[in-house]
């Protein structure tokens, strides 16, 4: 497969996985402060495993969420390792 075409087929996989998991982030944070029904930790955190880490970094940053919560922190940055391994890893087969 021709690597451009790759890199353009996972940066638009990223990109779309990481709007998602902005959006789950957005939607767990208005739930919080309006005290409604909120998107389990687990969901998000297979979304960011799922190449939408970047876009989880995002929203932390930008909407303050989820960054006071150890337990959330590191499994979230495992999973964003593993994330990166498995495509690194997947990139070397090809």
């Amino acid at each position: 497969m021709n690597p451009a075409l790759t890199a353009l087929w996972l940066a638009s996989f990223y990109g779309v996985a990481s709007v998602a998991c902005f959006l789950a982030y957005a939607i767990d944070k208005s739930a919080a402060v309006h005290q409604r029904r909120r998107i389990s930790e687990r969901s998000l955190l297979l979304l960011g495993l799922f190449c939408g880490w970047p876009g989880g970094w995002l929203a932390q940053q930008t909407l303050r969420h989820k960054t006071a919560k150890t337990s959330f922190q590191i499994a979230y940055w495992c999973s964003a390792v593993a994330n990166v391994a498995v495509v690194w890893w997947l990139c070397t087969l090809f």
